[in-house]
């Protein structure tokens, strides 16, 4: 047997190590770091960092305090609602000058304003909106009267000639745009992310509900 046999071996399996798939990470409490079973947890919103953070029940329960406007973490609530009778229409749409036919649109509380994103490539884009193209959103649906700062968010498709209207989840929002920036290909998505988006909104729609007025 050759000397450096043995030593040959060892390197390709040390190698090894590197080039085998991983197995996936399992996903922590960003507050504790307890783990996280399963795929559906709490989601809080830290308004300091304007960020999302992935928690356990129980640090969501602790920390959520969604009633007080100076409080720094705010639970994701879970309701979806639909507007079929809202009133936005392509000159509402024209306004937002939103290059692609998806955003939402949420209150940041830090910023005390209105903020317009929309998913691309590069992620979340933000789009500068003036005061007037904002409150066209606003004035053409009742749902932006139940929209809660930093957690909910109206989220908006231009499609085939007419615009579908949602307040969702904040982190709902945000998943799309993980979803789009991953799939992305060429100039206008793809066949495989414009699939994706298709399966995204009939998700959205048999999740949503006509407004009751309160947060369950």
């Amino acid at each position: 047997m050759s000397a450096h046999g043995p030593r040959r071996t060892a390197d390709r399996r040390g190698l090894s190590r590197f080039t085998a798939p991983r197995p996936p990470r399992e996903e922590q409490c960003e507050l504790c770091g307890a783990p996280l079973a399963g795929e559906r947890h709490p989601h809080l919103v830290d308004t300091e960092k304007r960020a999302l953070a992935c928690a356990c029940g129980p640090c969501a329960q602790l920390l959520d305090r969604s009633g007080d406007a100076k409080s720094r973490f705010r639970a994701v609530p879970g309701r979806c609602l639909s507007d079929p009778d809202h009133r936005l229409d392509d000159t509402a749409w024209d306004r937002l000058r939103i290059p692609v036919g998806v955003a939402f649109f949420f209150h940041n509380s830090a910023l005390d304003r209105l903020v317009a994103l929309y998913p691309s490539p590069a992620g979340a884009t933000e789009s500068e909106l003036e005061p007037t193209s904002w409150q066209a959103v606003l004035a053409g649906t009742r749902l932006a009267a139940l929209l809660e700062p930093d957690v909910e968010a109206l989220l908006l498709r231009r499609h085939q000639g007419r615009t579908e209207c949602y307040l969702v989840p904040i982190d709902l929002c945000y998943e799309l745009v993980g979803r789009m920036r991953l799939r992305w290909q060429g100039f206008d998505g793809g066949a495989e992310a414009r699939a994706d988006l298709e399966a995204f909104f009939t998700h959205v729609r048999d999740r949503a509900r006509a407004p009751q007025g309160s947060r369950p």
